[in-house]
């Protein structure tokens, strides 16, 4: 099985290069299932109804959130009805939405799309590592899943790399999200789970983490917000981690980092060449 899944999407520059990105690479390399983040996709905080949508419509299998899921109120009322949208699944009892899913695969495969967030350096909430367990032991590898990919929504590379750790062997790839900074240890650990620490963004990079540079350097320089955050609209990059899966066992064979477009250099995207 060929999985792909792509970072955190950034404001309008970002999601016109996903949108045009999703359908050539899911024809080029034969893709059999897309994950993709966009929780920063409508104007850099959030999603709507409408992004959601032409995120799918363009080939996406799945859309995940993070910590701004809900920035856009809408966003309470639609992800009910969006079965393809996934926030965080250790948000607290009762908060709107699904934190996992279960998709089925270009291949057949079923592929459960889990998203978790972290709690270090970012808001308190339920403990992922937990809700993560108890979501894989009711659906587990080959038992419940042909597949499971986790995107942990998280900012400390050493909440990711434990969770990773955690899963190893229970699931097909652990991937991160939010630093949108694309990080060079994509793996496959001991027990077979393929792992990356941040899969990057899919944003401009001449910027500060997808946003235009002049406010984020002004905070940190004046320690006072002077007008608020406006996503950079340059030429955007697209990125993301690519996964060979062995279809018996639901682990990791191969694994790839994507660095596509933009100022980034670009890379050859994939490994499949046929």
């Amino acid at each position: 099985m060929r999985l792909l899944f792509l970072g955190d999407i950034v404001g309008r520059a970002g999601r016109r290069a996903a949108v045009e990105a999703i359908p050539r690479l899911r024809a080029r390399y034969k893709l059999d299932f897309l994950v993709i983040n966009a929780e920063n996709a409508a104007g850099g905080f959030g999603i709507t109804e409408a992004i959601h949508l032409e995120l799918i419509d363009a080939g996406a299998d799945a859309v995940t959130l993070g910590n701004h899921a809900f920035d856009q109120k809408d966003t309470l009322v639609f992800i009910e009805r969006q079965e393809r949208l996934i926030r965080p699944i250790n948000f607290p009892p009762g908060t709107p939405g699904r934190g996992a899913g279960l998709f089925r695969a270009k291949n057949g495969a079923d592929v459960l799309v889990i998203n978790a967030m972290g709690r270090v350096f970012m808001t308190e909430i339920d403990c992922p590592f937990r809700a993560v367990d108890r979501e894989i032991t009711a659906c587990g590898l080959k038992s419940g899943a042909d597949v499971i990919l986790i995107d942990f929504h998280a900012e400390a590379t050493s909440e990711k790399q434990a969770l990773g750790h955690f899963v190893d062997g229970r699931a097909s790839v652990v991937v991160g999200t939010h630093t949108h900074t694309p990080t060079s240890d994509e793996r496959i650990l001991s027990g077979g789970t393929a792992y990356m620490s941040d899969a990057g963004m899919c944003g401009d990079y001449n910027s500060v983490l997808g946003m235009e540079i002049d406010e984020p350097l002004n905070r940190f320089l004046t320690r006072l917000p002077r007008e608020r955050f406006e996503p950079a609209l340059g030429p955007a990059t697209v990125s993301g981690l690519a996964v060979e899966i062995d279809d018996k066992t639901g682990l990791a064979v191969r694994v790839k980092s994507l660095r596509l477009g933009g100022v980034l250099e670009p890379t050859e995207p994939l490994f499949w060449v046929d």
